[in-house]
């Protein structure tokens, strides 16, 4: 218990402890054996450090009485606390309540100046910018895996993310369930299968092939008959057409599982939340009115997260929790390697068709007719597609019988890939 660590540290020694944690000097096994207390006790007092560093203390009586700050700090709490106040009141934003987490991090960002939470509350409790919080049904959330890399935890969200955008923009977001790291972060203005390929193709790339992807029922993700088709063909029913996206999953030998209602969905934790909380205010405090400015909010609040933020769930800095498993081996991540008879990462992170060589040795994609050479004629040929959305252009690779005959570039708009 605290009032324990009082009899037998002071405050600047413990203070000592935590600074050397967090800067990654020592390990988190040697500090609780120093404290003599559990990881939850630890973790309560590295929330309350980092909320007053400076008057941070394991006193076990504190005192009431509220600390005095200057006038400039005063004046910039309650211009902030007015500024949540009208988002608040605009129709237009998705924001209830206030958020003084937010703004104890905006103080230290815009001004430099370190407030604590509870002295933004008081502030606000007295100058009438305090909502009481509703009460909501407690999560059943949990952390299903043993391993980093056991289950990724895959989604999107479409939503309004800035005040002076009339469009809705989508959320795509990869998390390890064991660390509750995100992997992978990023907004596009329209959810296409080739942006979710894109988001496989970084994660494999950069930390290996996980063990299993968990996703909803969304039709990119799952073919699902009488709802994907607007004809029954008795033949096909659900799973037995495999959309794109998952095409690239079987082949890396990464196993899917599905959430089957909005209710197992729900379980499953997913970061849109705090992510869309914090996103909203600060695209609204910023003017943001472009994509591009959405998504420099996006990535500075995901390293906030990944490597600041004390996780609800695991009690831990998601970051700090991953590359610790990474050290201990408590992984199921295993390195990516192009599967033969392939000979690049294209042919496996790209979009599939299969089409026959005409008698004029050519075959047609969406109206645009090219010529094949290195393969017979009348016989069918697979066409994997790789667009470049910052070029504009697409390669595509014609595989005959397990060998590649032909490379050739094409523009996106020609092959007409708005279904994919």
């Amino acid at each position: 218990m605290v009032k324990q660590i009082h009899k037998r540290l002071a405050d600047e020694q413990v203070k000592g402890l935590l600074e050397r944690y967090c800067s990654r000097e020592v390990e988190l096994e040697y500090i609780l054996k120093i404290l003599k207390i559990k990881r939850r006790q630890f973790f309560k007092l590295l929330k309350r450090y980092r909320e007053d560093p400076v008057d941070f203390s394991i006193a076990y009586k504190r005192h009431k009485e509220i600390r005095h700050i200057s006038k400039k700090v005063e004046k910039n709490i309650i211009k902030e606390l007015k500024q949540e106040k009208t988002f608040i009141e605009d129709p237009r934003m998705p924001i209830r309540s206030y958020n003084y987490s937010y703004i104890r991090d905006t103080l230290r960002k815009k001004y430099s100046q370190k407030v604590s939470v509870p002295t933004i509350i008081d502030r606000a409790k007295k100058n009438d910018f305090y909502l009481p919080k509703k009460e909501h049904k407690k999560h059943d959330r949990e952390v299903l895996t043993n391993y980093v890399g056991e289950l990724v935890q895959h989604d999107s969200s479409y939503h309004r993310w800035s005040p002076y955008v009339d469009t809705k923009w989508h959320l795509i977001t990869s998390l390890d369930d064991y660390s509750r790291k995100m992997l992978y972060a990023d907004l596009v203005e329209r959810e296409t299968t080739w942006d979710h390929i894109s988001a496989m193709e970084s994660i494999f790339l950069k930390y290996g092939l996980p063990l299993s992807f968990y996703v909803d029922s969304h039709s990119i993700f799952r073919f699902v008959q009488g709802r994907d088709s607007f004809w029954r063909k008795h033949y096909k029913v659900t799973d037995e057409a495999d959309p794109q996206w998952k095409q690239v999953l079987i082949e890396c030998g990464v196993k899917i599982t599905y959430a089957l209602s909005p209710q197992a969905k729900g379980k499953v934790e997913r970061p849109y939340g705090w992510l869309q909380d914090r996103i909203v205010r600060t695209c609204a405090r910023d003017g943001v009115k472009r994509i591009e400015g959405a998504r420099e909010v996006l990535r500075y609040e995901m390293d906030r997260y990944n490597k600041h933020q004390v996780h609800s769930t695991t009690g831990e800095i998601p970051d700090f929790r991953f590359f610790n498993a990474l050290k201990a081996k408590k992984t199921l991540f295993r390195p990516f390697v192009v599967p033969p008879p392939f000979e690049s990462s294209k042919d496996v992170f790209c979009l599939r068709v299969e089409r026959i060589i005409n008698s004029y040795r050519k075959v047609s994609l969406n109206n645009l007719e090219l010529k094949v050479s290195g393969a017979p004629l009348h016989s069918r040929v697979q066409l994997r597609i790789i667009p470049d959305k910052e070029t504009g252009i697409a390669e595509i690779r014609f595989w005959y019988k397990d060998k590649l005959v032909d490379i050739q570039k094409v523009k996106n708009e020609d092959l007409n890939l708005v279904h994919f």
